[in-house]
């Protein structure tokens, strides 16, 4: 065979073979939303992708390398749908209202089926230390220190007074975190409580 020709095949397959990811990946994202990280497993995705049990195997190994490539792709697909989207504001205050409303945004409309990613899967995983606890934990991480760092910026502009940027982000997200379980349960006035908190932390 001429390498042309089979380069031109091998790029097909990986095409193909990425594409597949994405799917396996996009239905692990909603499934572990609903049912936590310990319900995904070969079968179960290739009942719901109708894809071979086998071929998503191949893809992924083991359980835990499932867990983890599903970990990193909420962790994209909440980047691209919060965090990048805030920076087009100012740094300080103005983006770190904007990183709020995104992130109410994510949770009203929900980005993934059961709602916040992070608050389905952190609470199965809090006390079982771990290769999967531990990417929880960096996503998690990551998400304080932008609203810390938010923060910080605005005092040092002096567009709020000074406080504590690290935990006053804990503050922040511990109120996102139980608007997520309000929204899930139909509280109507979730979001309103979201404003009028973050708008307190910031006065």
């Amino acid at each position: 065979m001429h390498s042309a020709a089979a380069e031109q095949i091998t790029d097909k397959r990986l095409l193909r073979g990425a594409r597949t990811r994405q799917l396996v990946l996009r239905q692990a994202v909603d499934l572990a939303s609903l049912e936590g990280l310990g319900g995904l497993s070969f079968g179960r995705l290739a009942t719901d992708t109708g894809l071979s049990k086998a071929g998503i195997q191949t893809l992924f190994r083991t359980k835990e390398a499932l867990q983890l490539a599903t970990i990193e792709h909420a962790r994209r697909l909440f980047v691209d749908s919060v965090v990048r989207p805030a920076q087009e504001q100012p740094e300080g205050a103005q983006r770190l209202r904007a990183l709020v409303e995104r992130w109410i945004d994510y949770a009203v409309a929900p980005l993934f089926a059961g709602g916040c990613f992070w608050n389905a899967t952190l609470a199965e995983f809090d006390s079982v230390p771990g290769p999967v606890r531990d990417a929880l934990l960096a996503t998690k991480g990551a998400w304080l220190a932008a609203l810390a760092d938010q923060l910080q910026r605005a005092v040092t502009a002096g567009e709020v007074g000074a406080r504590d940027a690290d935990l006053v982000a804990f503050q922040i997200d511990a109120v996102l975190s139980a608007a997520n379980t309000a929204l899930r349960c139909g509280d109507p006035a979730a979001v309103d409580k979201i404003r009028r908190s973050v708008a307190h932390f910031l006065a």
